[in-house]
């Protein structure tokens, strides 16, 4: 029955509804998105260690701790954008200098960067994008390992391949990447088949849920740099 099922996996589906909530907060670059990720990770670790997904754990409790960071990281360029415009406000109302060369400072337009403007959205380099691919890819090779010989996980290449870009995927939202969103659509597309096939239905729909929200996510920060 319907309320046997709610009752059995009644923990899953509100890991799924706040990770949803989190998704929406971080397409409006919502700064409690972080303590709500914290929610949701604790959650999950129970979710995905009840069902053998030992990388996936792990990655929750990584994302604990980079949600901290990533709380801390974004109020202090909260903290310094309200300080920057404290300072214009105060030369705005400081007393007007005379000379030609200082009024048209005065009437040019400040430009306006940083967290809330959307300048604050960057594009990753070369260089550091390469570094990324390649943390990937090793990250994955590790996990693979180590769950393939001494887990009972049921897909160890799977199961390892999401972690690793979930890992990366999420350092890149602590510096506001637009890229990380093309690294979430990739890695919830697969997580989101993999769920499915592995009966985990609440958790599946989730990820395709947070699939369907980074295309959307993408478009929106996008927009944001226009």
């Amino acid at each position: 029955m319907v309320s046997n099922w709610l009752a059995e996996n009644i923990v899953e589906i509100f890991g799924a509804v706040t990770g949803i909530a989190y998704v929406i907060l971080e397409i409006k670059r919502h700064i409690w998105l972080w303590p709500l990720g914290i929610v949701t990770s604790a959650v999950y670790i129970y979710v995905f260690a009840s069902n053998g997904f030992y990388a996936n754990m792990g990655l929750q409790g990584y994302y604990l701790v980079i949600s901290v960071y990533g709380w801390y990281a974004w109020r202090m360029a909260q903290g310094a954008e309200l300080m920057a415009q404290g300072t214009q406000g105060a030369k705005r109302r400081s007393p007007a200098k005379r000379d030609g060369a200082e009024g048209s400072k005065r009437r040019s337009p400040a430009k306006r960067e940083g967290p809330g403007s959307g300048t604050d959205i960057m594009r990753i380099g070369m260089k550091r994008a390469i570094l990324c691919l390649v943390t990937t890819l090793v990250l994955w090779g590790l996990l693979w390992i180590v769950l393939d010989r001494w887990t009972d996980s049921p897909v160890p290449v799977w199961d390892s391949l999401i972690a690793s870009m979930s890992v990366v995927a999420t350092w890149m939202l602590t510096r506001k990447y637009l890229e990380q969103w093309y690294v979430w659509i990739v890695a919830n597309a697969i997580a989101t088949v993999v769920y499915l096939a592995s009966g985990l239905f609440p958790t599946a729909v989730l990820f395709f849920v947070y699939f369907v929200m980074a295309i959307v996510g993408v478009r929106a920060w996008s927009g944001s740099r226009q």
